[in-house]
């Protein structure tokens, strides 16, 4: 994996900005407080799903991080929870499940047992587990024994905290229907393929609620094949990150600031239903008016005061619409109602 070298970027900026600000000493305090539990707050996400369902693209695609495609040059039945520290976000790989029976038990209880885990303040450890889908088969037995048999029953007894804590995602969408109906050019569903994935995550949504009484509307997309010289495409990445961050607490999503993808091509193409960039940037701005300024009596417009944090936010999102220049305070004061 490569490494990250932004540790807490988004955070001494929100400070240089108190710092810097006119408000007084007091409130100041009040609000570097704040900043300090942010800055302490980590997300813990877990990636799983079966094998072949494309976790290490994903994670790629997502991140500014590279990792090892699972299961080359090593004996899948050996491998166990990887953990993938970037900072404040932390991703918990899995190995996927339907390399025998004997693996797939011995995988199943390091899920269980990791998602049985709390932090040092008693609460989970894992905040998210992700659920990969391989939309290119029809064969999604053990993706369904996984989420209704293993993950599911495992994420507390509250009906809502299960719902809160698992996103289910169905990737390789462009081959679906073995390529057929896939725009090549234009990277995008036709009509045809649109409504066999609309059905298909209408099936998934029932399965998972037959079997578990947790009702989850999985999301579709396609994380790309980088192949050597070859172009990763993407389709809907931005739409599965902006789902991600709206399952992490509210408190934890400037984590994701410093570690979005910065590949422009990463965040392309999309579907037309919103535009997930400003939902993006409205989340992080959501954070920093919520949390950073609890309890302070600000008595101006708060993006004003975190005007460089916000220019750090807009370049972070603006990956997302394929640039990240000319983001800044005007943007930041646009696009948020504070």
């Amino acid at each position: 994996m490569e490494s990250v070298d932004n540790k807490n970027s988004i955070f001494k900026e929100m400070e240089e900005d108190i710092y810097s600000s006119k408000l007084p000493e007091i409130e100041k305090q009040k609000i570097l407080k704040n900043i300090l539990k942010l800055k302490e707050q980590k997300i813990n996400i877990m990636i799983t799903g079966a094998t072949g369902c494309g976790k290490s693209s994903t994670i790629n695609a997502l991140f500014n991080t590279q990792v090892a495609k699972v299961g080359v040059g090593v004996d899948p039945e050996t491998m166990e929870i990887t953990k993938y520290d970037l900072d404040n976000l932390v991703l918990w790989d899995s190995p996927g499940l339907g390399d025998g029976k004997e693996a797939d038990n011995r995988h199943s209880k390091n899920i269980i047992k990791k998602l049985a885990e709390c932090d040092e303040h008693g609460n989970a450890l894992i905040d998210l587990v992700l659920v990969l889908l391989d939309g290119s088969t029809r064969d999604l037995g053990t993706s369904y024994e996984l989420i209704n048999q293993v993950i599911i029953p495992n994420l507390g007894e509250n009906k809502k905290n299960k719902r809160d804590r698992i996103l289910v995602a169905i990737n390789q969408c462009d081959v679906a229907m073995k390529g057929r109906y896939w725009n090549f050019e234009e990277n995008k569903p036709e009509p045809t393929l649109i409504q066999f994935l609309d059905d298909k995550v209408e099936s998934v949504r029932k399965r998972i609620k037959e079997g578990t009484g947790v009702d989850i509307t999985p999301i579709y997309y396609s994380a790309g094949f980088k192949d050597q010289g070859e172009e990763q495409r993407p389709y809907n990445l931005s739409k599965l990150l902006y789902f991600i961050i709206q399952h992490t607490p509210k408190e934890k999503r400037l984590a994701y600031v410093n570690n979005i993808s910065d590949k422009d091509e990463m965040w392309k193409d999309s579907d037309d239903l919103k535009d997930y960039s400003t939902e993006i940037k409205q989340s992080f701005a959501d954070t920093v008016s919520e949390c950073a300024a609890d309890g302070a009596d600000v008595g101006e417009d708060i993006g004003k005061i975190f005007g460089k944090t916000g220019e750090t936010i807009g370049r972070a999102a603006g990956r997302i619409i394929g640039t990240v220049a000319g983001v800044g305070k005007a943007v930041w004061n646009v696009i948020t109602s504070w």
